[in-house]
């Protein structure tokens, strides 16, 4: 069984390519570059973009479901798979890096405070799911719109 990837490595992959195969790390990478893609596409055109995010999420949550141990009976369920946390942990990190260009110093701030909040919670999330203390909701297919920012 290889474990689910530590925050620090995570977040790394949002900025450079993975040197491990690891899938999620790879799926990782690949989500913060179409997250930087979306941001320079015109609203209502991201339709390609979001489909291949669409499909990583899959592919990060199926990775999951394959690889790690299943919850024990008392688990509690989690509102979010871990591939839908990855991919906001994608937009996140894409969304902080570009407010150090041009933001003011609170909008700055505010982004890197909500990537490392984030990440606190995939770590988390990523201990109870491979410790078996967390289920993930069953999806036919993961969400493809943005969250909110």
């Amino acid at each position: 069984m290889e474990p689910l990837p530590s925050k620090g490595r995570i977040l790394e992959a949002c900025r450079a390519a993975p040197r491990t195969g690891h899938p999620v790390l790879e799926s990782t990478y690949l989500l913060a570059g179409l997250h930087e893609r979306r941001a320079r596409t015109e609203p209502g055109a991201a339709g390609d973009i979001d489909a291949h995010r669409a499909r990583l999420v899959l592919a990060i949550d199926r990775w999951v479901a394959t690889e790690l141990p299943p919850p024990h009976g008392g688990a509690h369920m989690h509102t979010e798979t871990v591939g839908m946390v990855v991919d906001r942990l994608a937009q996140f990190s894409v969304s902080a890096n570009e407010t150090l260009s041009s933001a003011p110093e609170w909008t700055v701030h505010g982004a890197w405070e909500r990537l490392a909040e984030l990440a606190l919670g995939y770590h988390d999330l990523a201990f109870e799911v491979s410790a078996g203390f967390r289920r993930l909701p069953y999806l036919s297919g993961p969400r493809t719109s943005n969250p909110p920012t």
